[in-house]
Parts: C-alpha cells; structure tokens; sequence
C-alpha cells in the first residue's frame, strides 16, 4: 500500500478498538473468502500471503492479485457478478480482519479511531487497487510471452528501485498470473538468460539490460 498514515498502527488500533471487525486465522491453501455480489466485504491481511484467483470452466486458474502483510482485498473494491467469480487462497498461514463496506460511513457504537481514519484514508486505499488492477491489464495486453514477462520484471524493478527484485509467485504461480503456459514461459526464461538480458537465482531475478 501507498497510502500515507502510518499503515501498522492504523490497523493494530482498528483490530484492537473498532466492535465491527471480526479477526480469523486461515490455513496455507484454505479458502480466505469468496466474492458475493451484495456482501460488501473489505478485508486485510494482518499476516502471510494470499493470491486472487478465478477458475474457469475448465479448471485453468488465474491469479489476478497477490496480497501481503497489510494490503486489502475484498468485494467493495469489484464489481462481482455470477460470471466473474474470485476467490482469495492462503499461500501462507493467514491472519485477517473483516467488516463491511455498508458500515464504512456508520457511525461506530464506540466512535472508534479506526473509522474516522479509514473515513478519510479510503480514497487513497481505492487508488492504490486501482493501480494494481491497472499493473495487470498492462501485463495482459502483452502478445507474447517474452514481452509479459519483461513487462513485469520492469514494473518490480521500478517498484524496488533496483534492478534486482524477487518475485512474490513461485514461477507456477507467475504463469498464472501472466496467464501464459508455464513450459513456454519457463523456455523464454532460458532464452532470456542464455542471451544475457537478465540472470535468475531462485526467485530472485537481475535484469542486465538498460
């Protein structure tokens, strides 16, 4: 997240004071939540990592979003329908809190600092998904596998501010994400190494290029 309070001690007075939100703990591979049209639901991760995803008819799965340590997901920031159903998964043993977007603008029983915070912070939160849902089309309006995959080194390696980064996927995970064939994409990796424009150890990448 982008946004400018301070995002940790924001969180730890909403868990701590605000009687709306509900704190759950969540398994590696369990389902967090599933997007409802009508539920309204905003949720953060306190803890671990977890990917957006969508199945189609087939069984192919997409990862649309990864989220982290203090990012927030949930239905108030999609427009949810019958034929766009997500899901958030656990990569990783998950803290999170829920409550809903409906009370957003209710005043709390307690007139908690949470509210009055999230009140004047939420349109930064909604930029900062925009952003990230923006970083994706722009990934997927690629052609070619090579060039969605030299899209995204370049979009971590602005975000870190350094030419060398770490993928937050294993590369199964980034095929999905790329929505690209994980034996072509792992190819054009080879080929990419081989002709000396970026360097890979583990999930860590180097880009050699300007």
């Amino acid at each position: 997240m982008d946004v400018e309070y301070n995002v940790e001690s924001f969180i730890e007075k909403f868990s701590q004071n605000c009687v709306s939100v509900q704190k759950k703990y969540f398994k590696k591979n369990q389902v967090i939540t599933t997007y409802i049209q009508k539920r309204n639901q905003i949720c953060i991760l306190l803890r671990g990592e977890a990917d957006l995803v969508r199945y189609d008819f087939n069984g192919s799965k997409s990862i649309i979003e990864h989220y982290s340590a203090n990012d927030f997901f949930g239905e108030a920031f999609y427009i949810v329908s019958v034929n766009n159903e997500l899901s958030v998964e656990a990569k990783k043993n998950c803290d999170v809190l829920f409550f809903s977007y409906d009370g957003l603008f209710r005043q709390c029983q307690d007139n908690c600092e949470f509210h009055k915070v999230l009140m004047d912070e939420f349109s930064k939160i909604m930029v900062n998904k925009m952003k990230s849902v923006n970083t994706r089309i722009e990934i997927l309006t690629k052609r070619t596998t090579r060039e969605k995959l030299l899209g995204y080194f370049d979009i971590l390696s602005t975000r870190n501010l350094s030419k060398t980064f770490t993928i937050p996927f294993s590369l199964t995970d980034l095929a999905d994400f790329l929505s690209v064939d994980r034996s072509a994409m792992m190819r054009e990796i080879k080929c990419l190494k081989d002709e000396g424009i970026i360097e890979k150890e583990g999930n860590e990448f180097t880009i050699l290029t300007d």
